[in-house]
């Protein structure tokens, strides 16, 4: 039994089908391809769909994808100034993201200095006890 809406839609389904408006259609005859959305909350998953089909990403993709990038460009340079520069902004790019996730800080992505820091700092210790 259908409501008086639905027999509204399924009879404009009817004369567009006679109409042969749904034919050539793209991906017909293709099977449909059904996203796998199983990580997802069951009362997000319309919100995501809708973000993904507008080419919108959430912000901690967003800095992700970033940070990916400074540290392939990262990878490639020679020059210290620049390597410097690029290291204190990819530091940034690790604590805006750590700073938008709200996780425990165990699980925080750890900045790229801290072994060249610790390093620097023992060394000049051992340096001053010296004298």
């Amino acid at each position: 039994m259908f409501t008086g809406f639905e027999k509204i839609v399924e009879e404009r389904i009817k004369k567009a089908q006679k109409k042969g408006e749904f034919e050539n259609l793209p991906g017909s005859g293709e099977p449909i391809v059904l996203e796998n959305d199983g990580h997802i909350p069951e009362d997000l998953r319309l919100a995501y769909k809708i973000l993904k089909n507008a080419d919108c990403v959430p912000p901690e993709i967003e800095l992700k994808k970033e940070i990916r990038q400074t540290e392939d460009i990262l990878s490639g340079m020679e020059d210290t100034t620049e390597k410097y520069k690029t290291m204190k902004k990819l530091n940034f790019l690790i604590m805006k993201l750590n700073s938008i996730r709200d996780t425990s800080i165990v699980f925080e992505v750890p900045q790229k200095y801290m072994t060249k820091l610790t390093g620097r700092v023992k060394s000049k210790n051992s340096a001053d006890k010296k004298k």
